[in-house]
């Protein structure tokens, strides 16, 4: 399972398999989270392109996480 959501900024650490990576130290706000065995989480960079990481894979650190969306989310 992701441990990000949608609005949470994140700064990327290392992308060792993409062949036109995101530069390290580069920072970005994650828009979009998809579930499942291809799991990605979608990010606009700073930079101003959108790239996908790969949980597992890419390396990242939380720079500031998400505030939940529901009183759901946040029990």
């Amino acid at each position: 399972m992701v441990s990000v959501r949608p609005g949470t900024r994140i700064r990327l650490i290392v992308m060792p398999d993409d062949p036109d990576p995101i530069p390290p130290g580069l920072e970005g706000v994650v828009v979009e989270v998809t579930e499942g065995p291809l799991a990605q989480i979608i990010v606009n960079w700073e930079n101003g392109r959108s790239l996908a990481l790969v949980p597992g894979v890419d390396m990242y650190e939380v720079l500031e996480s998400a505030e939940p969306e529901s009183e759901e989310e946040k029990q």
